[in-house]
């Protein structure tokens, strides 16, 4: 094995501190991208449980509606038996 000088050593050591800044620059921003991922999952958890509750309403909504409408057809037909059969 060969020796090494003063200056090849620092060479070395000098290589293996870049190689180190930049495999941590690298870390960094994968970590700083999968932070924003995160955030945007998490964001995306909350929209989806506020739409669940929206689409709830929305069937609650469409259900009462539903059966006014019924109601309504229904006092039709019992106020004319032509319309009734019409509607059937």
């Amino acid at each position: 094995m060969v020796a090494l000088n003063g200056l090849e050593k620092f060479s070395h050591l000098e290589d293996k501190i870049y190689r180190t800044i930049e495999l941590t620059k690298t870390l960094r921003q994968e970590k700083d991208e999968l932070e924003r991922k995160l955030a945007t999952v998490r964001n995306l958890g909350g929209d989806k449980q506020q739409m669940v509750a929206q689409i709830e309403r929305l069937l609650e909504e469409r259900e009462a509606i539903r059966t006014k409408v019924e109601a309504m057809l229904e006092a039709v037909a019992a106020a004319d038996p032509e319309i009734a059969e019409a509607i059937r």
